[in-house]
């Protein structure tokens, strides 16, 4: 990495993420990510072996150029991308981020024959055999002892009908940079294999925390246009669950296996709605975002 910054920086001083360090070059050319947390080196090399193979599908991403592994751990040196974030603060900007998700997800989302469930975009040797194992997975070993642990597993077995397709994983309305007329897509790690529900329902899962820890009310969260959106719901339990799962530790015990079989059984604007409440009742509880 020191090489890297070397070559390519010098970098500014480094913003905090849960899982990530990042460092924009003083000539604004660049930008070092550093891997932390969850497996960062699959992270690093999953998203340098994605952003190579964006471009084919007709997406902009920031190119790879340098990436490797040292002391100071994984880190990816990656071109600087213009444009701003999408923006959530109005009934407005919130259309213009979805209209953008659909964007992405309309080049991404085509079914793949003979495509496996998994991590990354290339099938690996040990990739599980089912939507559903590809998602209980992604839980920590704790979530099995858990009373839930079983109905979600059996809810889970209805997305093993959907097609397998590729997914970016994180469509965060900071990943997507509107510049003018073009759009560019960042922050590829955590991209994927697996059922189109699981794309749509991290964008919904995040707009709606998102929304109300910055204090809209549950009643005013936009339902309307969450519904032009595919729902699953037990896709969406599993979401929720996976945010509590990597919180506090106790965090994941504050959902019952009622609250999993209601919202994992609920039709769409319901379960938005279900959504809604349970995630301002977990910030009641001191859950942090």
């Amino acid at each position: 990495m020191a090489g890297a910054e070397f070559a390519l920086g010098p970098f500014g001083s480094a913003a905090v993420k849960p899982h990530s360090r990042t460092r924009h070059a003083l000539d604004g050319s660049a930008l070092l990510k550093v891997y932390v947390g969850i497996d960062p080196e699959g992270r690093r090399r999953r998203e340098a072996e994605t952003v190579e193979q964006v471009v084919r599908r007709g997406l902009s991403a920031p190119a790879v150029l340098a990436t490797g592994k040292c002391v100071a751990g994984s880190w990816t040196v990656f071109s600087k991308l213009p444009g701003r974030p999408c923006s959530i603060g109005s009934h407005e900007a919130i259309a213009e981020y979805i209209g953008h998700v659909f964007d992405v997800t309309r080049r991404l989302h085509q079914p793949v024959p003979d495509l496996a469930p998994g991590f990354g975009w290339d099938r690996k040797q040990a990739d599980p055999d089912s939507h559903r194992e590809f998602l209980l997975d992604q839980l920590s070993p704790r979530c099995r002892r858990r009373p839930w642990w079983a109905a979600l597993g059996r809810a889970l077995q209805s997305p093993d009908a959907q097609p397998v397709v590729r997914l970016h994983g994180d469509l965060k309305p900071e990943h997507l940079l509107v510049d003018g007329a073009d759009l560019h897509v960042v922050d590829w790690e955590a991209s994927a294999r697996g059922p189109a529900a699981v794309d749509y329902t991290d964008v919904i899962f995040h707009l709606v925390r998102d929304l109300l820890y910055g204090d809209v009310p549950p009643g005013h969260v936009p339902v309307d246009l969450l519904t032009t959106m595919p729902f699953s719901g037990p896709v969406l339990a599993w979401r929720l669950l996976l945010w509590l799962d990597r919180r506090r530790p106790r965090d994941i015990d504050l959902v019952s296996t009622h609250d999993v079989c209601r919202l994992a059984g609920e039709e769409q604007a319901a379960g938005y709605r279900s959504l809604a409440r349970s995630v301002a009742l977990l910030r009641a509880a001191g859950v942090p975002r």
